[in-house]
């Protein structure tokens, strides 16, 4: 096998996750491949006691799956030392964060597409269970879409005919903040004015100095970015409850045509990518979209999303 092979499977019990998931693992190790659980807590406990002592790299799935970005860079280094030390093939089975189990989903359907490109050089099997007792509809619907290959029953994998190359197709959800009315809303701002207003607006939260200097850059970074590169106008939003800011900026063009900007590292600065990639790297939750008004960009800093 060359470059990554992307599966996911659905699984309804434990020891249906085990029956996928063991095998998988045991078939690699003994082909003598790097194998990794990426898992939850539990799911890597049921993992450690059907596996015994067997050589796999556990990596908590709370660090490995931090934010989309971290875990494409985490992922591509250990990828990366791996095959310099002379590995022809290697495994890893994730749990990838969702809302059931609390996680903003939006950021992390791009990524579930944005690794068949980010990952396609290594050779890796990469193995994405879903557990559907507890993983929303829509959610597995954007599975279907972002694996190219399918694991229909233990030990079965096939090519996956939902799959569709390209960003995940379900629009993204609208932030809880957004039924309130903005603190402030402005249309083609300057860059100096969007940072003034945000300064006063933040003024007296419940933000630590660091939070507060992101958000001011976040909003100054997005709003460039749909002046620089979008078609106006372009609408700048803010909105804040006391300990979280949740910034909007839309504007009427199609976004970026890379659908892994803002996930991947970039030294490009003609485009927006650099400031995406600085923005999924410092921002508590990043969601980029085409909806009805156009192509909008949220970024969300303090609290909880």
């Amino acid at each position: 096998m060359t470059g990554f092979f992307h599966e996911t499977a659905f699984y309804g019990s434990d020891d249906d996750f085990l029956a996928h998931a063991v095998p998988f693992l045991e078939d690699g190790l003994r082909a003598g491949e790097p194998s990794v659980v990426a898992c939850s807590e539990w799911n890597t406990a049921l993992l450690r006691a059907a596996l015994g002592d067997a050589a796999v790299l556990y990596r908590p799935s709370a660090n490995q799956y931090s934010r989309p970005s971290e875990s494409i860079v985490a992922f591509r280094d250990l990828f990366r030392e791996h095959t310099e030390d002379g590995a022809r093939q290697m495994r890893v089975v994730g749990d990838v964060p969702h809302p059931g189990v609390g996680a903003c989903w939006d950021w992390w359907a791009r990524y579930e597409a944005a690794v068949n490109q980010a990952y396609a050089e290594f050779p890796v099997w990469g193995l994405c269970p879903y557990d559907t007792r507890t993983t929303p509809a829509e959610v597995l619907a954007d599975v279907v879409r972002t694996h190219p290959n399918i694991a229909t029953s233990p030990g079965t994998h096939e090519v996956n005919p939902g799959y569709r190359e390209g960003l995940a197709a379900s629009a993204p959800v609208p932030d809880v903040l957004e039924r309130g009315v903005p603190r402030v809303e402005l249309v083609d701002p300057t860059a100096g004015a969007v940072r003034e207003a945000v300064g006063a607006a933040i003024d007296g939260m419940d933000l630590s100095e660091d939070e507060a200097h992101d958000v001011v850059y976040a909003a100054s970074e997005v709003v460039t970015n749909g002046l620089t590169h979008g078609v106006a106008p372009v609408r700048f939003r803010l909105w804040a409850d006391g300990a979280r800011v949740l910034v909007a900026v839309t504007d009427r063009g199609q976004g970026p045509s890379d659908p892994l900007a803002g996930l991947v590292p970039t030294t490009e600065t003609l485009s927006a990518g650099l400031g995406l990639w600085i923005l999924h790297r410092t921002c508590d939750y990043v969601s980029m979209g085409r909806e009805a008004d156009g192509f909008t960009v949220r970024v969300s800093v303090g609290g909880q999303t």
